[in-house]
This record gives structure tokens, sequence and C-alpha cells, in this order.
């Protein structure tokens, strides 16, 4: 894929994941909440390779939390989403059969949980940290399911696929 295409497809998943994050979302008791932007921030992985993925994550899922209000969670959300993209990209770069898009999305959401862990604790102690683990292990899941499940469908149509796995 060309750069110019590929900077046009970073954008538009910046988009998408910003969006997603922000519109689709389902907030959870004691605060924050889960949404549908780790399914965009897996398929840029997928579709992207490292590079792009980890700038289309990193800025639409920040962008996301300085919109809604946790801008102090932004900076921990640029490396985190990030990173999870780019592990997305390495492992799906030279085969992405459905096996290494699922068993690469995985790997991407326990980067989320650690992530977000480790700036929970640096940010407001153990017993709160532990608190986010089931909304952000539940964050995970969706995220896993959802993208798995966009890529599946993306890839049974013939024009979207050849573009796919370019």
């Amino acid at each position: 894929m060309k750069k110019t295409k590929k900077l046009v497809l970073a954008a538009l998943l910046a988009a998408l994941i910003c969006v997603s994050t922000l519109i689709i979302t389902v907030t959870l008791p004691g605060g924050g909440y889960f949404n549908l932007g780790d399914c965009f921030v897996i398929t840029s992985g997928v579709v992207l390779g490292p590079l792009f993925s980890f700038l289309a994550a990193a800025i639409g899922s920040a962008l996301a939390d300085i919109i809604s209000g946790y801008a102090l969670y932004a900076p921990a959300t640029f490396v985190i989403k990030g990173l999870m993209a780019l592990v997305v990209g390495f492992i799906c770069l030279k085969n992405k059969k459905m096996l290494n898009v699922f068993i690469s999305g995985f790997l991407a959401e326990i980067i989320m949980l650690i992530g977000y862990f480790l700036y929970e604790l640096m940010l407001n102690g153990f017993s709160l940290a532990i608190l986010g683990v089931a909304g952000n292990a539940l964050q995970g899941v969706v995220g896993v399911v959802s993208s798995f499940a966009l890529i599946l469908l993306l890839t049974k149509n013939k024009a979207i696929n050849k573009f796919i796995t370019q």
C-alpha cells in the first residue's frame, strides 16, 4: 500500500477510533466505561501494520480522552493504545490469518490491562487501581470479539479483502 493511501487510511481509522470511543459507550458503575474504540485499534493494526496503526490508535484514543474530559489519561492512553496497535501490526504484518488476529488482539488487550493498572497505581494507589481491572478486562473482551468479527466480515468482501491484505 502506498504511503499516501496508508496516511489517509490512518487518519480515517484515528477518526473512527475517536468517534467509537466517544459515542459507542456503556458506562460502568463506579466510574469508567467500555466502548468500541479497541475494535478499531486492533483493526488498524491488522490493516495498517505497526507504524501507521500506532499513530492512528494513539492519536484517536488520546483525542477521545481529551474531548471526553479525561485529559489526565491522554498521555497514558496515547502510549497504551499505540502499543496495542503496534503489537497487532507486527504480529499480523506478514500473516493476517484469523488466528494471528485473535492472538494479537488478546496480547494487545493484556497490554491495555497492565498499562492502565500501572497508570492508575501511579496516580491513585493500589486500591483504586485494582478497581479498574474488571472494567478494563470487559473492555478487552469487547475489543477482541468486536475486532475479530469486524475483520472476519471485511475479509469476506473480495474488494475489501484485497485492500486489507496488500
